[in-house]
Protein backbone atom coordinates (compact mmCIF):
# COMPACT_ATOMS: atom_id res chain seq x y z
CA UNK A 1 0.00 0.00 0.00
CA UNK A 2 1.41 3.37 -1.04
CA UNK A 3 2.20 5.79 1.77
CA UNK A 4 -0.14 8.76 1.96
CA UNK A 5 1.71 12.04 2.48
CA UNK A 6 -0.07 14.62 4.59
CA UNK A 7 0.37 18.33 4.04
CA UNK A 8 1.10 20.42 7.10
CA UNK A 9 0.26 24.08 6.61
CA UNK A 10 2.68 25.12 9.34
CA UNK A 11 5.53 23.30 7.53
CA UNK A 12 4.88 23.83 3.81
CA UNK A 13 5.52 27.27 2.38
CA UNK A 14 3.92 28.14 -0.95
CA UNK A 15 5.63 30.54 -3.31
CA UNK A 16 2.23 32.13 -3.88
CA UNK A 17 2.34 33.25 -0.24
CA UNK A 18 5.40 35.39 -0.86
CA UNK A 19 5.54 38.98 -2.00
CA UNK A 20 8.97 40.52 -2.28
CA UNK A 21 11.78 39.65 0.09
CA UNK A 22 10.90 37.16 2.83
CA UNK A 23 10.30 38.36 6.36
CA UNK A 24 11.76 35.33 8.14
CA UNK A 25 10.55 36.52 11.53
CA UNK A 26 6.99 36.50 10.17
CA UNK A 27 7.41 33.14 8.41
CA UNK A 28 8.68 31.42 11.56
CA UNK A 29 6.69 33.47 14.02
CA UNK A 30 9.80 34.38 15.98
CA UNK A 31 13.32 35.75 15.74
CA UNK A 32 16.25 33.40 15.18
CA UNK A 33 19.20 32.71 12.91
CA UNK A 34 18.10 31.19 9.61
CA UNK A 35 19.74 28.14 8.02
CA UNK A 36 18.79 27.20 4.45
CA UNK A 37 19.24 23.74 2.96
CA UNK A 38 19.29 23.63 -0.83
CA UNK A 39 18.02 20.24 -1.96
CA UNK A 40 16.34 18.74 1.10
CA UNK A 41 15.76 15.27 -0.31
CA UNK A 42 13.95 13.15 2.29
CA UNK A 43 14.50 15.69 5.04
CA UNK A 44 17.04 13.76 7.14
CA UNK A 45 19.28 16.77 7.71
CA UNK A 46 16.33 19.00 8.59
CA UNK A 47 14.94 16.54 11.13
CA UNK A 48 18.30 16.02 12.82
CA UNK A 49 19.30 19.66 12.93
CA UNK A 50 15.90 21.10 13.85
CA UNK A 51 15.51 18.70 16.77
CA UNK A 52 19.06 19.38 17.98
CA UNK A 53 19.05 23.17 17.57
CA UNK A 54 15.62 24.40 18.58
CA UNK A 55 16.82 27.99 18.74
CA UNK A 56 17.58 28.04 14.99
CA UNK A 57 15.12 28.40 12.11
CA UNK A 58 15.49 26.08 9.09
CA UNK A 59 14.20 26.51 5.55
CA UNK A 60 14.44 23.58 3.15
CA UNK A 61 14.26 24.10 -0.61
CA UNK A 62 13.36 21.08 -2.75
CA UNK A 63 12.30 20.89 -6.38
CA UNK A 64 11.33 17.22 -6.71
CA UNK A 65 7.64 17.00 -5.84
CA UNK A 66 7.77 13.55 -4.23
CA UNK A 67 10.71 14.46 -1.99
CA UNK A 68 9.03 17.74 -1.07
CA UNK A 69 5.81 16.00 -0.05
CA UNK A 70 7.74 13.29 1.83
CA UNK A 71 9.73 15.88 3.77
CA UNK A 72 6.70 18.00 4.70
CA UNK A 73 4.91 14.88 5.94
CA UNK A 74 7.98 13.71 7.87
CA UNK A 75 8.60 17.04 9.58
CA UNK A 76 4.92 17.41 10.38
CA UNK A 77 4.81 13.99 12.01
CA UNK A 78 7.77 15.01 14.16
CA UNK A 79 5.85 18.08 15.29
CA UNK A 80 8.72 20.42 14.53
CA UNK A 81 7.95 24.13 14.71
CA UNK A 82 11.25 25.64 13.56
CA UNK A 83 11.26 24.29 9.99
CA UNK A 84 9.59 25.37 6.75
CA UNK A 85 9.91 23.68 3.33
CA UNK A 86 9.21 25.15 -0.09
CA UNK A 87 9.02 23.44 -3.47
CA UNK A 88 10.78 25.69 -5.92
CA UNK A 89 13.89 26.18 -8.04
CA UNK A 90 16.58 27.33 -5.63
CA UNK A 91 18.59 29.82 -7.71
CA UNK A 92 15.61 31.90 -8.79
CA UNK A 93 14.02 31.71 -5.35
CA UNK A 94 17.12 33.00 -3.56
CA UNK A 95 17.64 35.80 -6.08
CA UNK A 96 14.02 36.99 -5.86
CA UNK A 97 12.91 36.31 -2.33
CA UNK A 98 15.89 36.12 0.05
CA UNK A 99 16.98 39.49 1.35
CA UNK A 100 20.49 40.83 1.88
CA UNK A 101 22.26 39.52 4.98
CA UNK A 102 19.31 37.45 6.21
CA UNK A 103 20.78 33.91 6.20
CA UNK A 104 23.28 32.58 8.73
CA UNK A 105 24.21 29.39 6.89
CA UNK A 106 23.60 27.62 3.58
CA UNK A 107 23.78 23.82 3.47
CA UNK A 108 24.31 22.26 0.02
CA UNK A 109 24.74 18.51 0.28
CA UNK A 110 25.15 16.21 -2.71
CA UNK A 111 23.65 18.53 -5.34
CA UNK A 112 22.98 17.04 -8.77
CA UNK A 113 26.45 16.86 -10.40
CA UNK A 114 25.15 16.96 -13.98
CA UNK A 115 28.19 14.83 -14.94
CA UNK A 116 28.04 15.30 -18.71
CA UNK A 117 30.16 18.25 -19.79
CA UNK A 118 27.38 19.76 -21.88
CA UNK A 119 25.21 19.86 -18.75
CA UNK A 120 27.76 21.50 -16.42
CA UNK A 121 26.00 24.85 -16.87
CA UNK A 122 23.06 23.38 -14.93
CA UNK A 123 25.09 22.84 -11.78
CA UNK A 124 23.81 24.95 -8.93
CA UNK A 125 27.16 25.95 -7.45
CA UNK A 126 28.52 28.42 -9.97
CA UNK A 127 29.83 31.99 -9.93
CA UNK A 128 26.43 33.64 -10.36
CA UNK A 129 24.71 31.64 -7.65
CA UNK A 130 27.62 32.07 -5.24
CA UNK A 131 27.17 35.81 -5.70
CA UNK A 132 23.55 35.47 -4.56
CA UNK A 133 24.55 33.32 -1.59
CA UNK A 134 27.11 35.91 -0.51
CA UNK A 135 24.63 38.76 -0.92
CA UNK A 136 22.08 37.04 1.28
CA UNK A 137 24.52 35.77 3.93
CA UNK A 138 24.94 37.72 7.14
CA UNK A 139 28.41 38.83 8.24
CA UNK A 140 30.33 35.73 9.27
CA UNK A 141 27.78 33.51 7.54
CA UNK A 142 28.76 30.02 6.45
CA UNK A 143 28.35 27.94 3.29
CA UNK A 144 28.76 24.17 3.72
CA UNK A 145 29.17 21.88 0.72
CA UNK A 146 29.43 18.12 0.33
CA UNK A 147 29.60 15.97 -2.80
CA UNK A 148 30.74 12.55 -3.96
CA UNK A 149 31.65 13.89 -7.41
CA UNK A 150 35.34 14.80 -7.76
CA UNK A 151 34.90 16.97 -10.85
CA UNK A 152 32.08 18.97 -9.28
CA UNK A 153 34.18 19.41 -6.14
CA UNK A 154 36.99 20.86 -8.27
CA UNK A 155 34.47 23.30 -9.70
CA UNK A 156 33.29 24.23 -6.20
CA UNK A 157 36.85 24.93 -5.12
CA UNK A 158 37.50 27.01 -8.23
CA UNK A 159 34.33 29.06 -7.76
CA UNK A 160 35.20 29.71 -4.12
CA UNK A 161 38.77 30.56 -5.06
CA UNK A 162 37.60 33.34 -7.34
CA UNK A 163 35.97 35.05 -4.33
CA UNK A 164 38.98 34.73 -2.06
CA UNK A 165 38.70 38.35 -0.94
CA UNK A 166 35.22 37.68 0.45
CA UNK A 167 35.55 34.14 1.81
CA UNK A 168 37.82 32.19 4.11
CA UNK A 169 37.89 28.44 4.52
CA UNK A 170 36.83 27.00 7.85
CA UNK A 171 36.60 23.48 9.23
CA UNK A 172 33.64 21.45 8.01
CA UNK A 173 31.87 20.31 11.15
CA UNK A 174 29.71 17.17 10.98
CA UNK A 175 25.99 17.83 11.31
CA UNK A 176 23.72 16.58 14.10
CA UNK A 177 22.70 12.95 14.35
CA UNK A 178 25.29 11.49 11.98
CA UNK A 179 26.67 7.98 12.35
CA UNK A 180 30.38 7.32 12.83
CA UNK A 181 32.38 8.32 9.77
CA UNK A 182 29.59 10.45 8.26
CA UNK A 183 29.59 14.17 7.60
CA UNK A 184 25.92 15.02 7.04
CA UNK A 185 24.03 11.74 7.39
CA UNK A 186 21.72 12.22 4.42
CA UNK A 187 20.30 9.30 2.46
CA UNK A 188 22.66 10.07 -0.41
CA UNK A 189 25.71 10.00 1.85
CA UNK A 190 24.67 6.67 3.39
CA UNK A 191 24.18 5.22 -0.10
CA UNK A 192 27.51 6.49 -1.41
CA UNK A 193 29.44 5.29 1.64
CA UNK A 194 28.04 1.79 1.13
CA UNK A 195 29.36 2.03 -2.42
CA UNK A 196 32.71 3.14 -0.94
CA UNK A 197 32.74 6.42 -2.83
CA UNK A 198 34.94 9.25 -1.62
CA UNK A 199 33.08 12.15 0.02
CA UNK A 200 34.41 15.69 -0.45
CA UNK A 201 33.49 18.55 1.89
CA UNK A 202 34.12 22.28 1.92
CA UNK A 203 33.06 25.04 4.31
CA UNK A 204 33.67 28.76 3.87
CA UNK A 205 32.85 31.87 5.90
CA UNK A 206 31.86 35.27 4.58
CA UNK A 207 34.42 37.81 5.74
CA UNK A 208 32.98 40.96 4.19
Amino acid sequence: MARIFRDYADISLGEEELCGKIDFEKIFGRKGAVHVEIGSGRGTFLVNEATSFGELNFLGIEWARRYYRYTVDRLGRWGLTNVRVIRTEAAGFIAEYVGDGTVACYHIYFPDPWPKKRHHKRRFFNDENLGQLLRSLSAGGIIKLATDHADYFEQMEAVVGRRGDELERVDFMATAGVSAGEWVGTNFEKKYRKEERAIYTLAVKKIK
